[in-house]
């Protein structure tokens, strides 16, 4: 278990909704879960990437603490723009 943080851009209120009743919402769009399992962290980004057809411009990053990535974080973006992770030196 790890902590893992979400920051939504432009999403609807379903999506707003699902993710504050997965996790805490600390800021408009930003939300975090101090102990999310990877078994929860999965389905969560399921039901967003289920969900992200029904969207319009709109972006979700997705973070969390993770040993075995160079850098030690792993992320996961969908959305508008588009963006393309590139690591750099061992850094993300």
């Amino acid at each position: 278990m790890c902590m893992t943080i979400v920051v939504t851009r432009n999403v609807s209120g379903r999506m707003r909704g699902f993710l504050a009743s997965s996790m805490i919402e600390l800021s408009a769009g930003v939300y975090s879960a101090p102990r999310m399992s990877t078994a929860v962290r999965d389905r969560v980004w399921r039901v967003v990437n289920d969900w992200w057809a029904y969207e319009v411009s709109a972006s979700i990053l997705m973070v969390w603490h993770d040993t075995s990535s160079r850098g030690g974080q792993s992320v996961r973006v969908i959305g508008e723009p588009p963006v393309d992770l590139v690591d750099i030196d061992g850094l993300m």
